[in-house]
């Protein structure tokens, strides 16, 4: 075993404080903060454009239900199915933890598409801006998976490894890991940037679906190469050539992929 003084020990609390029988925990406020920083941008965008504000508070709602509708179905559905569809009452307990960022992103897209119709607004203008705030809050929801100590990496040598002492099992606490959660967050923290700064360089008006199909390649890009990192999130990953995340990555990339070459071919 690697000598325990050699590498970061983490073992912060992922509750942030109790009010009553209340607590307050790191990932939910981290996840909140997503929305309430996204707000504010996209507040930046919708005025910058000329868009009633009124219609972003509805998209809001929207984003919220289908974001999290969106996560809890696909980690239910995408990981455990077979367990979930026999406790079918369990899918409902989000506060016990499982949420997946490829169901949160097809919940989007459809939250998105409904809002759409409803709004008048082209559903490719609508999810050019929110994926800037997505890739933001990406962040936020890695951050949190840090504080909860989950999600982490295999075991390294690298002077930078964990000990993730509160992992849920003890063995894995025993080496240290790969900080995976940092390594996506700084990485969705550069995709924002990127792509706000690309929408202000084509003055509010980016080529219908090049900022979406970018965010597509580089966000789940990211998270191809990062799971090889990773620790199996479920039993039947083990032995697998490539995990679930992986293969779920593969069909987004390529509609990213395509939507940056026909946003190409338009602005050519």
């Amino acid at each position: 075993m690697i000598h325990l003084l050699s590498y970061i020990h983490w073992n912060p609390s992922p509750e942030v404080f109790h009010i009553g029988g209340l607590a307050i925990r790191w990932y939910g406020l981290l996840f909140a903060s997503g929305f309430f920083f996204g707000y504010f941008i996209m507040l930046k965008f919708f005025k910058k454009e000329g868009i009633e504000v009124e219609k972003l508070d509805t998209l809001t709602t929207y984003m919220v239900f289908g974001t999290v509708l969106g996560a809890r179905l696909g980690h239910c559905l995408f990981y455990e199915p077979a367990w979930y569809l026999s406790h079918p009452i369990k899918i409902f307990e989000v506060w016990e933890g499982g949420l997946a960022s490829h169901g949160a992103a097809l919940g989007i897209m459809l939250a998105i598409w409904i809002f759409g119709v409803r709004n008048k607004l082209t559903f490719l203008w609508t999810i050019d801006r929110v994926v800037i705030v997505v890739a933001l809050a990406g962040m936020f929801i890695r951050m949190g998976n840090l504080m909860n100590s989950e999600i982490f990496g295999h075991i390294t040598t690298l002077p930078w490894g964990f000990y993730f002492l509160r992992a849920a099992n003890p063995a894995e606490a025993l080496d240290p890991r790969h900080p995976t959660e940092i390594y996506e967050a700084l990485c969705y923290l550069v995709i924002f940037v990127f792509l706000w700064r690309l929408y202000y360089v084509k003055n509010g008006k980016p080529e219908p679906g090049l900022v979406f199909g970018l965010f597509l390649i580089l966000i789940f890009g990211v998270r191809f190469f990062i799971e090889f990192l990773k620790e199996p999130q479920v039993g039947f990953e083990q032995g697998m050539l490539l995990n679930m995340g992986q293969l779920l990555s593969i069909p987004l990339i390529s509609l990213g992929i395509y939507l940056v070459y026909r946003a190409r071919l338009m602005a050519a």
